[in-house]
């Protein structure tokens, strides 16, 4: 007895239909007969009593129903058994932008196997990925419109607090944030995340915004246009191997803090042991390092930010 011939059995055991079983099993009607006459054939009883107007159990057919089933459970039991085991040890495929958490590999252990994605590429790309499967998990700011969208999970792994960078001689220990510069780049396949964020800083706290066309978010293009405004510019949060010139300094920000936000995402519809395991460590290592807590000072997040409830879920101020 091979399992598609029970399967077929079973089908047509319980709609005693062939058309309707077929249906089910998706296959034809003339096929479903035939593997049923070769199931019979091979136990040397007829299992199914047909006429041109009913189909029903014979006294043999009675008998094998119940085994019939208890098969097909097994069977699909060991059958997803093994698949989740196989789940178990396909690597997670991670991708970020510009930041992975010290320890990575140490806080997940070796239950799981994780690959870091080569492709350094911006949030909203990383979200694409997540969303259409290339990537399991990816590191990346996202809104939450953008999560319902794809249908993502954005966990919040850190609010990242950001500076200032201005001339030496304009220094002093904090900046306010009205005082600030933003930059914006039109490469929108570069730079929409940070456009968004920064937008909506300049439009909330009165910081000036300014527009450039050289990609100088970051590197040294970046400190050139801090030379160039004479004054504090509001640093993003992508890392790069430029170091800062001497001329330059780094300050905090107050009134109110900036706040990135950097999401573990991951699709709604995976809810594989993996998935949940990597989250799980990555959120254990994120408490412990007090990535979740925001400043005591008064701090601000874009007003689509998943995750502004979670900072402070006592204030609809913020």
């Amino acid at each position: 007895m091979e399992l598609r011939q029970l399967r077929y059995f079973v089908a047509v055991a319980e709609e005693l239909h062939f058309g309707r079983a077929a249906q089910r099993v998706h296959i034809s009607g003339p096929a479903l007969s035939q593997q049923i006459l070769a199931l019979e054939r091979e136990l040397g009883t007829e299992l199914l009593v047909r006429d041109r107007r009913s189909v029903r159990l014979s006294a043999a057919g009675q008998s094998l129903l119940g085994d019939a089933r208890r098969i097909l459970r097994l069977a699909d039991d060991a059958k997803l058994g093994v698949q989740r085991t196989a789940e178990q040890r396909a690597p997670v495929r991670l991708g970020y932008v510009s930041w992975l958490p010290d320890g990575l590999n140490s806080a997940v252990g070796s239950s799981v196997s994780l690959r870091i994605d080569e492709w350094v590429l911006p949030s909203h790309v990383q979200a694409d990925r997540v969303a259409e499967g290339t990537l399991d998990i990816g590191l990346a700011w996202i809104t939450a419109e953008q999560a319902r969208a794809r249908d993502l999970t954005a966990h919040l792994l850190r609010a990242e607090r950001l500076d200032a960078v201005l001339p030496v001689s304009a220094s002093s220990e904090v900046v306010a944030a009205r005082r600030l510069t933003a930059l914006v780049d039109p490469d929108v396949a570069a730079w929409w995340s940070w456009n968004r964020f920064a937008e909506a800083f300049a439009v909330d706290t009165g910081a000036r915004l300014v527009r450039i066309d050289d990609g100088g978010i970051t590197g040294d293009a970046f400190y050139a246009h801090v030379r160039r405004i004479r004054g504090p510019v509001l640093a993003s949060p992508k890392r790069h191997t430029a170091v800062t010139p001497p001329s330059l300094s780094q300050r905090p920000v107050a009134e109110p803090v900036p706040l990135w936000t950097w999401s573990l995402l991951h699709r709604n519809d995976d809810d594989r042991a993996a998935i949940r395991e990597v989250v799980d460590s990555l959120l254990a290592l994120a408490r412990v390092r007090g990535w979740l807590v925001p400043p005591t000072q008064r701090w601000w997040v874009p007003a689509d930010d998943p995750h502004r409830a979670a900072l402070d879920p006592g204030s609809d101020l913020r």
